[in-house]
């Protein structure tokens, strides 16, 4: 084999758990979905890996190493056999726990400087789109979370709202907004039944859509009271790996 010598090096954390990342590196489909259609990997030493890109660059390589859900080694080279030759580069990538996340460690080993250069940004984008594919999947329920955040702003049963937000918030979730500069749900909680009482009869709903990227869930809201607009905004949702909101920042329309 010919000697690698030129490194490159790339860490990214990825909001999601270390299975569900994996999951990306062992199903045909899914690695399609950060490549590019038609591409595929057989996840078992010696398996087959396939890379089309979308511009029509096709890459070949085989699995050298693999120990679910933490690492993956495999070879890395163009079917044309340039500007790499089949198996003239290698990729691991390793997957480490980062609180309910996972970090994310890409080494690419080239024969060549000149080859290692130019996958600089190549790998900066191929895993900035990884990322947010990975948490686009693991965050595929974020709507209905964010509408259980609003909904239990009014849900009378104390008991019923802290049920409620133990299995949607994180233990330590921060909230700020113009009336609210929150730490972990034993402020949060009581926080909630004061607003009840100082402001009877409010409900909050989701207006429109939420949108995603890498973890961060932002969704328009309103505000009413008998039926009457009382205001609205936009909130900031942070999502743990663990499917939990980290940090919520609401923002009030003007």
């Amino acid at each position: 084999m010919t000697p690698q010598p030129h490194r490159l090096d790339r860490t990214v954390t990825i909001h999601a758990s270390r299975e569900t990342v994996f999951r990306f590196f062992t199903d045909s489909p899914r690695w399609a979905s950060w490549w590019g259609a038609g591409s595929t990997i057989d996840p078992a030493p010696g398996g087959q890996v396939l890379i089309r890109h979308p511009g029509g660059v096709e890459v070949t390589g085989k699995i050298v190493e693999i120990a679910p859900p933490q690492r993956i080694v495999f070879t890395y080279g163009n079917a044309s056999g340039s500007p790499i030759p089949p198996g003239g580069s290698t990729v691991t990538i390793e997957l480490e726990r980062q609180g309910t996340g996972t970090r994310l460690h890409l080494i690419h080993t080239f024969a060549d400087a000149t080859q290692r250069d130019h996958f600089v940004q190549g790998w900066r984008y191929q895993l900035a789109v990884f990322g947010n594919i990975v948490s686009d999947e693991a965050n595929a329920g974020a709507a209905a979370r964010v509408d259980d955040w609003f909904r239990g702003w009014s849900e009378p049963d104390a008991a019923a709202r802290e049920r409620l937000f133990a299995g949607l918030v994180s233990a330590d979730l921060q909230f700020r907004d113009r009336y609210s500069h929150l730490d972990g749900m034993a402020d949060l909680l009581p926080h909630i039944t004061a607003a009840q009482h100082f402001m009877p009869g409010v409900q909050l709903r989701r207006d429109g859509d939420v949108r995603h990227c890498q973890g961060t869930v932002l969704a328009d809201w309103t505000a009413t009271a008998d039926g009457q607009p009382r205001g609205r905004g936009t909130n900031v949702f942070v999502v743990g790996g663990d499917g939990k909101f980290t940090s919520i920042t609401g923002f009030w329309a003007k």
